[in-house]
C-alpha cells in the first residue's frame, strides 16, 4: 500500500490552526485581461463560493462603477450562508471628510459584512501619485477606518504596496499599519502590489510586522515576479493568519496569488485548516467551473488542478508509477478532485498499455500489447498524436481487445457554408442510426464544426440525454507536412468535458471537416459508453 505524508514534521504544532482564505476573483481576479463577468457569473461564483466555505469572498468596489452595485443589491436579497460578503473600496479622499465621502457611504450602504479598504503605505506614492503630506496621508487611513467602524463594520486595512514602501521607508510603512490598527482595523493585509518581492524578504518583514501588530495579520500578493504562492506561503510560515487571492490565479497583469495551489499547499503539506475535506476533494472542480464561467481555456500545467498536472508520458515514469504512485506523484491526485492520466506516445512502452487497461481487470497478454503499440506506432507515423486524444485510444484499444460495442451508427454527414444578408452560416445535415431508428437533422452553426456538433446533438440527445451536459472546451487544427499546401493532412484534437471528466478525442484527413467530424463523433461515443459504464 502506498502512503503519501500529510505534513512536514516542521509544522506538526501548526497541524488544524486555521487560515482565513479570502477570495478576490469577483474583484481583482476580474481585473485580468481576459477575464469578464456578467452580474448572473458573478452571483453564480460567488454561490459556489460560498458552499466551499470560503470565509470571505470580495464582490467588487460599490461606488466606483454601476455594476458593482448591482451586485451587492443581488446579494442583499440572496445573503450568502457559509462565507462573509466583503465591499472594497479606498480610504476617504483628500479635502473630504469621511463623512462626507460618497465612497464610503457606497461601502456602508452596500450591505455587507466586512468592507476592506486600502490606503497608501509606500511614501512614494503619497508624494507622486496623492501629492499630499505623508502625515495627511495617515490622517486620512484613520479617519476612514474609524468612520466605517463607527458604522459597526468588520474593517480590513490593505496596506497598499507594503512591502516596496517597507524596503524604501520601514518606519512610514509601519505607522500606516499602527494608525490602522489604532482605529479599529480587524485585519492588516501587506500587499505585494506591485508583484516584486521575494519569498525571503517576506519572510523577513512579515515576522517584524507580526512581532509589533496585535490584531491578525495577512498577505495579498500578486504575481509579476512569478511567486506569488510562494510569497503568500512564505507569509504563513512566519505568521500570518489571512490570506487573500484568486481562484486560478486571475487578475491584471500577471494575476494574483492561486488559490487552487496555495490552500492544498497550506492544508496537505504543512497541516492548517482552510477548507473541509469533502470541498478540498472538489478543488478540480471548483477551478474549472471558474474557467468555463470566465469561457478561459484551462492551461494544462496548472499545478493541483491541471489536466496535465498528474499526466505521465515517460515510459520509466509510467513504470514506475505503476509499481508505486509515490515515485513522480507529490500527492494523490483524487485529494484535490484530480486525475492521473497515462499518455500513449512514442516515448512510453508496454507499462503504459497495462497501467490503462488494468481498470478492465484483463489479463493483458504479452501478444495483445504488442498488437496495441503495433497499432499505435503505425498511426503515429501517419500523424496521429494520442498523448492529447486518451478518448480516442480507449476507443481504439477496446476495439482490439474486442470489449468495443458501437452506440450508434455513422451513415453520413454534409457541410454547406453560404453567405445571406445576415452573415455567412454554416448549415451541417447528418444522418445517423439509433438502434433500429435512423436519425437526419439538419442544425447550423457560426462555422462548420459548431454546425456539426449541433446536427449531432439534435439527432443523439433524445436516445442519450445526458449528452446535454457535454462540452466541447477547446479545438485545436495542426497542418502536417505543410509543405503539401491545401493537399496537406490536417489533425484535429478536441477537448471535451462534463461534470466529471476531461477527454481529448483527434481526428486526421486531408479535409478539415472530415477530420473534425472523426473527433467530434469518438468524442460523443466516448461519452456515451462512459455513461454506460462500458469505459
Amino acid at each position: 500500500m502506498t502512503f503519501w505524508p500529510v505534513e512536514s514534521k516542521m509544522y506538526l504544532m501548526e497541524k488544524q490552526k486555521k487560515i482565513e482564505i479570502y477570495d478576490t476573483t469577483l474583484r481583482d481576479g476580474a481585473q485580468g485581461e481576459s477575464v469578464f463577468f456578467t452580474i448572473h457569473d458573478q452571483t453564480k461564483i460567488a454561490e459556489k463560493l460560498d458552499e466551499f466555505g470560503f470565509d470571505f469572498i470580495e464582490g467588487g468596489w460599490p461606488g466606483s462603477n454601476p455594476k458593482a452595485e448591482e451586485f451587492f443589491n443581488v446579494m442583499r436579497d440572496n445573503p450568502l450562508k457559509h462565507s462573509k460578503l466583503v465591499a472594497f473600496g479606498s480610504t476617504r479622499r483628500k479635502g473630504r471628510s469621511a463623512e462626507k465621502d460618497p465612497y464610503l457611504k457606497a461601502l456602508i450602504d452596500s450591505g455587507a459584512d466586512v468592507i476592506a479598504i486600502f490606503g497608501k503605505s509606500w511614501d512614494l506614492h503619497v508624494k507622486d501619485v496623492l501629492r499630499i503630506s505623508l502625515d495627511e496621508n495617515l490622517q486620512l487611513i484613520g479617519d476612514s477606518i474609524y468612520f466605517l467602524k463607527s458604522k459597526g463594520r468588520t474593517v480590513f486595512f490593505d496596506a497598499e504596496h507594503f512591502f516596496d514602501g517597507y524596503k524604501e521607508n520601514p518606519e512610514y510603512a509601519l505607522k500606516t499599519l499602527l494608525v490602522a490598527q489604532e482605529n479599529g482595523a480587524d485585519r492588516l493585509v501587506l500587499c505585494d502590489t506591485n508583484g516584486g518581492i521575494l519569498p525571503f524578504e517576506v519572510e523577513e518583514i512579515m515576522r517584524k510586522v507580526i512581532d509589533l501588530m496585535k490584531v491578525p495579520v495577512g498577505i495579498h500578493a500578486h504575481n509579476d515576479s512569478g511567486v506569488a504562492v510562494a510569497n503568500s506561503i512564505a507569509a504563513v510560515k512566519s505568521g500570518a493568519e489571512h490570506v487573500q487571492g484568486t481562484i486560478n490565479g486571475f487578475g491584471e497583469r500577471c494575476g494574483n496569488a492561486d488559490l487552487t495551489s496555495i490552500i492544498p499547499i497550506l492544508q496537505m503539506k504543512m497541516g492548517f485548516k482552510c477548507l473541509e475535506e469533502e470541498f478540498l476533494e472538489r478543488l478540480t472542480t471548483l477551478s474549472r467551473y471558474v474557467y468555463e464561467i470566465a469561457n478561459i481555456v484551462p492551461p494544462g500545467n496548472q499545478p493541483f488542478v491541471g489536466y496535465s498536472a498528474f499526466a505521465h508520458k515517460g515510459g520509466v515514469h509510467i513504470d514506475a508509477v505503476n509499481k508505486n504512485p509515490r515515485t513522480y506523484e507529490h500527492i494523490q491526485p483524487e485529494k484535490v478532485g484530480n486525475q492521473r492520466r497515462i499518455l500513449v506516445s512514442e516515448l512510453s512502452g508496454k507499462s503504459t498499455i497495462l497501467q490503462k487497461f488494468g481498470k478492465y481487470h484483463l489479463d493483458m497478454r504479452p501478444e495483445l500489447v504488442r498488437t496495441i503499440l503495433d497499432k499505435v506506432g503505425e498511426l503515429e507515423k501517419n500523424g496521429y498524436q494520442f498523448e492529447s486524444a486518451e478518448a480516442s485510444f480507449d476507443l481504439l484499444v477496446r476495439k482490439i481487445l474486442g470489449l468495443y460495442e458501437e452506440p450508434f451508427n455513422v451513415e453520413g454527414f454534409r457541410v454547406i457554408v453560404e453567405e445571406r444578408s445576415s452573415g455567412v452560416v454554416a448549415e451541417a445535415t447528418v444522418k445517423i442510426k439509433v438502434g433500429e431508428e435512423t436519425e437526419y437533422t439538419v442544425a447550423e452553426g457560426n462555422g462548420p464544426v459548431n454546425a456539426l456538433d449541433n446536427a449531432i446533438r439534435k439527432a443523439l440527445i433524445p436516445a442519450f440525454p445526458y449528452l446535454s451536459d457535454l462540452k466541447l472546451t477547446d479545438y485545436k487544427v495542426r497542418i502536417l507536412h505543410p509543405e503539401k499546401a491545401t493537399g496537406a493532412v490536417t489533425r484535429v484534437l478536441i477537448e471535451s468535458m462534463d461534470e466529471n471528466e476531461t477527454w481529448g478525442t483527434i481526428g486526421l484527413s486531408e479535409n478539415i471537416i472530415e477530420a473534425s467530424w472523426i473527433a467530434l463523433i469518438d468524442s460523443f461515443k466516448y461519452k456515451v459508453l462512459k455513461e454506460k459504464k462500458q469505459i
